[in-house]
């Protein structure tokens, strides 16, 4: 009996405690969502945040306060702590809106933290001041002890949720607005109001590159990247300038550092330079593409980080995800409707204030304070007395004369009323059904009236807030191709292995830790593996090498003898694309199959072959050359063309042979600045192996480069780039600042160094290369003037400019004006299938 009481006692406290657990956690959850991590629609704060300005509203005396005073303020209304509240008045101070501050506010660029409390100080600022108060439209509430009110939300007339961005994690939920431009805001704002199309995109304090492409809105799913500017210094130094949003200087130098200690990129030292400005200097070590490693900056540390933003509000008490046009919008209408209500309110008190005024006149204009002197038994005679006395006048009123209005009247002293006094009653009431009117206009024009509301706010406030962050799109960086190659890979050919590891066997190739290496072996079997310390590909590998995917250019060579029917056959092959890992027999499948010969060609070279046959054989020719030339590039799986049905003893190189892929094309992608083999951008030609690139600048340097995918140019500072061919003449229009004057010259380049920039100009402060062309038959217009004074002047300039050196100063062209411009005007060059150029 007493054992089922104890059991029965443990359901009951069992079935309790669930029951109590359950309540909990979801009151504890909705507290934490609604008065904690996730700020309202209505005026974009978090409650804390709403607590600190409230607090120092009621301090605000236009002077600085101590913080640590601010902070006790706010514990009245708060009450989770100082240290909650000090963190999140900081955070407000440092996003420069609401709060003007004084002192050591810490550096969201570098992750410095702020002074202690007591030492820094901060007051509301002018702008707070005029979007986000006014007692009148406040709904109040009592504070968490009941001992003040609060409000419930501010009366915020500006969408600051979106200004300041907002980011907090609450039980199985989370926000993560991002911030935007100040003036940008505005301006949506005004056209939304107009009923015009809008677009907002993120700005960032830190400033950066942002690609927003993907930004869907500022919804959930959505995803914007970040990234530095990387500025190269020389060809040994790069200088980060700015840092992305969310990133501190010291991060960014850990990232940096850590892959470096990875192998990533390879570099001799990260100084932080940082004072007013971000410099943080990377010291590259010797033999390091500049190039390569800006763009291994982006792909394996913090100079490129993803953000995705996650709008999650309170909208009536309950979390929603909107988007951040959702959110302009509401936050418009919002400040509409809070407009129209102060224009309400300052309506009723001036018809009170006209009302007031025009029985204040009545009264002693009519000299009805002279009731006051008559002697009444009472004192609510005298008041009904001077109330029948009002009764001619009340037409002129607007509405019933109270007891209220009486007894205001009569506690004005009673003095001698000139003619001046009546006059400025008559002037106030002139104003006041001036100051009605102008008010009721608006209320009838509330949609111009919140235009020039948020235009006013633009011209007191938008000075110096500017775009910080610049938009752009971003190229996709292959992490492979940028890489450091510092890792050692080795084959053992005789037992099939291939690794890092077999430091004993033949060297093949430097590689990153990203690549994949392609194997084949005597069988004819292929392999694709990653770096690893030792791999397995099969015995007797004839060839191993890096393997690059979709690669269409290396084409390998091959001639295998299929075991079942002694046949010999021939093939030509690339391979794009393949699984890891899986091996493919590249002959017919038999398993005794056997290559004779084999060879990797990176341009689809063909070359000359001997084949020897094996003397017992019946064939009448023993030996024959084979050239692969006479064989298309096929698929991997095909059998091949068949060479001979005898035994072959040996297949020897004979010749090389010619590519039969032809040029590779290449384009100038103006967009990103990059070469690629995609038909984007401009087309510079097909381009051989050993064939160059020359590239002019705006500075007036030209370069000799070569063909790497990796280079990387300034497209801002690209006049013109194109295949280098030394016997073309270059003709260019320079300005001669000094002279004030534009100068032509026309010469051959004479350097064959490659990767470095020589000045072709005259050296001087203000000069530039405006045009530039290498048409053998160069003719120019010069325009100038504008309007009826406008003219045009055509030059051929093949028998007006003799070719001179490259290091001279040129000739006259035309004086220097700001209206002076410069066109090609001749026939366009297109390459021929022969590579050759024609005129047409």
């Amino acid at each position: 009996m007493a054992k089922s009481k104890i059991n029965e006692q443990a359901f009951n406290l069992d079935t309790g405690l669930t029951g109590q657990y359950k309540t909990w956690f979801l009151d504890y959850a909705s507290y934490v969502i609604l008065e904690r991590a996730v700020p309202a629609v209505e005026d974009g704060l978090k409650p804390v945040q709403r607590r600190i300005l409230h607090a120092m509203k009621e301090m605000d005396d236009g002077r600085y306060n101590k913080v640590a005073n601010i902070i006790g303020q706010a514990m009245q209304y708060h009450p989770h702590g100082d240290a909650s509240i000090g963190d999140a008045l900081v955070n407000m101070g440092q996003k420069d809106l609401l709060i003007d501050t004084q002192g050591n506010w810490g550096d969201v660029r570098t992750g410095d933290d702020a002074a202690a409390a007591r030492y820094i100080e901060a007051r509301l600022s002018k702008f707070a001041l005029d979007v986000a108060f006014n007692a009148k439209t406040t709904e109040w509430a009592l504070s968490y002890d009941g001992r003040k009110n609060e409000p419930v939300t501010l009366p915020m007339k500006f969408p600051l949720l979106l200004a300041q961005g907002a980011e907090g994690i609450a039980v199985g939920l989370a926000t993560k607005i991002l911030p935007h431009n100040f003036i940008e805001l505005i301006e949506a704002a005004i056209k939304y109001l107009r009923g015009k199309k809008f677009e907002l995109l993120p700005d960032f304090q830190t400033g950066g590159m942002m690609d927003a492409t993907n930004y869907n809105e500022g919804k959930r799913g959505g995803k914007v990247r970040v990234r530095a500017h990387i500025e190269e210094l020389d060809k040994k130094t790069l200088v980060i300038r700015d840092v992305p949003y969310g990133v501190t200087t010291a991060q960014l130098m850990d990232s940096i550092v850590k892959a470096n200690d990875q192998g990533k990129i390879k570099i001799k030292k990260v100084t932080d330079n940082t004072a007013a400005e971000v410099e943080v200097q990377v010291d590259l070590a010797p033999g390091i593409s500049p190039d390569i490693t800006i763009d291994a900056l982006y792909a394996f540390t913090d100079c490129e980080v993803s953000i995705s933003p996650n709008a999650c509000v309170i909208v009536d008490h309950k979390p929603q995800f909107l988007s951040v046009y959702e959110l302009l919008r509401l936050s418009v209408d919002k400040t509409k409707d809070l407009l129209k209500r102060e224009l309400e309110i300052r309506l009723g008190e001036l018809q009170e204030k006209w009302h007031y005024t025009s029985l204040e006149k009545i009264f002693f204009e009519e000299k009805i304070y002279k009731e006051l002197e008559k002697k009444h038994e009472t004192w609510d005679k005298v008041l009904l007395a001077i109330a029948k006395a009002f009764e001619p006048f009340r037409k002129q009123l607007k509405r019933d004369i109270t007891r209220e209005d009486i007894v205001k009247l009569t506690e004005k002293p009673v003095r001698r009323i000139y003619k001046l006094d009546i006059d400025e009653l008559n002037d106030q009431i002139k104003g006041l059904e001036k100051d009605i009117k102008q008010v009721k206009h608006d209320l009838n024009n509330l949609v111009d009236f919140a235009v020039a509301y948020y235009e006013n706010l633009l011209a007191k406030y938008g000075k110096g807030r500017e775009r910080k962050t610049e938009v752009k799109l971003f190229e996709a960086i292959q992490a492979k191709q940028v890489a450091i190659a510092n890792i050692k890979i080795y084959v053992n050919r005789a037992d099939g292995f291939i690794g890092t590891s077999l430091k004993k066997d033949e060297f093949v190739a430097d590689c990153s830790a990203l690549d994949d290496i392609i194997a084949f072996t005597k069988t004819g079997k292929m392999k694709i593996v990653k770096v690893s310390d030792k791999a397995f590909i099969g015995k007797d590998i004839i060839h191993v090498a890096l393997f690059q995917k979709n690669d269409e250019r290396t084409t390998y060579n091959m001639i295998y003898v299929d075991s079942k029917s002694g046949i010999s056959f021939a093939k030509r092959f690339n391979v794009t694309g393949i699984t890891r890992d899986k091996e493919y027999d590249l002959t017919k499948g038999d398993e005794k199959s056997k290559v004779h010969y084999f060879s990797a060609n990176p341009n689809g070279e063909a070359e000359i072959v001997k084949v020897v046959l094996n003397p017992n054989s019946s064939a009448r020719n023993k030996e024959f050359d084979f050239a692969f030339e006479e064989l298309e590039i096929k698929n991997r799986t095909s059998m091949g063309n068949q060479v001979t049905k005898y035994p072959i003893k040996s297949v020897k190189f004979k010749e090389a042979g010619r590519s039969t892929l032809g040029g590779r094309k290449l384009w100038f992608d103006d967009q990103f600045g990059r070469l690629t083999t995609e038909t984007k951008g401009e087309y510079l030609g097909t381009f051989q192996p050993e064939d160059k690139l020359l590239v002019m600048y705006h500075d007036g340097t030209y370069e000799i480069t070569d063909q790497e995918l990796t280079k990387k140019f300034d497209v801002d500072s690209v006049v013109e780039i194109e295949k280098f061919n030394p016997e073309k003449i270059v003709t260019a229009i320079y300005l001669d600042n000094d002279k004030q004057q534009f100068n032509i010259k026309r010469f051959k380049i004479e350097t064959t160094t490659l990767n470095n920039k020589f000045m072709f100009i005259k050296e001087g402060d203000g000069n530039y290369l405006d045009s530039v062309t290498t048409h053998p038959e160069p003719i120019v217009l010069i325009k100038s003037g504008r309007g009826t004074q406008a003219r045009t002047q055509k030059i051929k300039i093949h028998g007006f400019v003799e070719v001179m050196g490259w290091k001279a100063v040129g000739n006259k062209l035309a004086d220097f004006t700001k209206s002076t411009e410069f066109e090609w005007a001749m026939k366009e060059i297109k390459e021929t299938e022969n590579d050759q150029p024609e005129l047409f």
